[in-house]
């Protein structure tokens, strides 16, 4: 396969693949961030160019296994469709299996920006942080606990992936009056939601309305899709 590096090769690959969303956006995040400075340090390669039929994004000079096995998504462009392709054989998009299992679980991912959008109109008419309550961000010193709260986590390698997307991609972080986080939302190198968390006693007071309301917001101010 062919590595894409010309700024224009990835601009107008940018543009085919925004074309056949909502089911480009298993790579689509990647080449966005890619052509926003490339945060993720990932690399985009198409089986031929310019009439590619395959896009596969990855960890730049990787070959993902390991840690990064999850690090690798794609799609191949079929006639008036696109299909997903897992990290080895191409598959139809039913059949695509990911790091959080199936493409149904996946999808909920990839929508999680999204599920703010419907909050916008109270956002404009005063709707934000209830009394106490502000925006703020995550630091590394709260890695532990991300890794603690994440369905996936609790492991060494969780916390190394936890720690590099909280370092390298946007993120949305409500604070009590102490400045102690509780409740956030992560993005990951593919643009989609990764860890949304409200901490138990804080919920039911619709923190998480906020931080996927904001988080939305800037995703799009960025130019990134945002699907419910």
């Amino acid at each position: 396969m062919k590595i894409l590096r010309c700024s224009a090769q990835l601009q107008h690959l940018e543009g085919i693949l925004r074309k056949s969303l909502p089911l480009a956006l298993p790579v689509f995040g990647a080449v966005l961030n890619i052509n926003r400075g490339n945060p993720g340090h990932f690399e985009v390669l198409v089986d031929k160019w310019p009439e590619f039929g395959a896009v596969l994004a990855r960890p730049s000079g990787e070959v993902a296994s390991g840690d990064m096995r999850h690090c690798r998504r794609g799609v191949t462009r079929c006639p008036g469709t696109c299909q997903v392709c897992s990290e080895h054989p191409w598959v139809p998009l039913a059949g695509f299996v990911g790091p959080r299992g199936h493409w149904g679980a996946l999808g909920l991912d990839l929508g999680i920006l999204g599920a703010g959008l419907g909050y916008w109109a109270h956002w404009k008419q005063g709707f934000g942080p209830a009394p106490g309550v502000r925006v703020g961000s995550l630091s590394p010193s709260h890695v532990d606990l991300l890794n603690d709260t994440w369905p996936y986590g609790g492991n060494a390698r969780s916390r190394r992936f936890l720690a590099e997307i909280l370092g390298r991609f946007p993120q949305v972080c409500l604070q009590d009056g102490s400045g102690q986080p509780i409740a956030w939302v992560l993005t990951d190198h593919f643009g989609t939601g990764t860890h949304s968390y409200t901490l138990p006693e804080h919920r039911r007071r619709g923190h998480m309305q906020v931080a996927l309301t904001l988080a939305a917001r800037r995703a799009h101010a960025r130019g990134f899709p945002t699907f419910g």
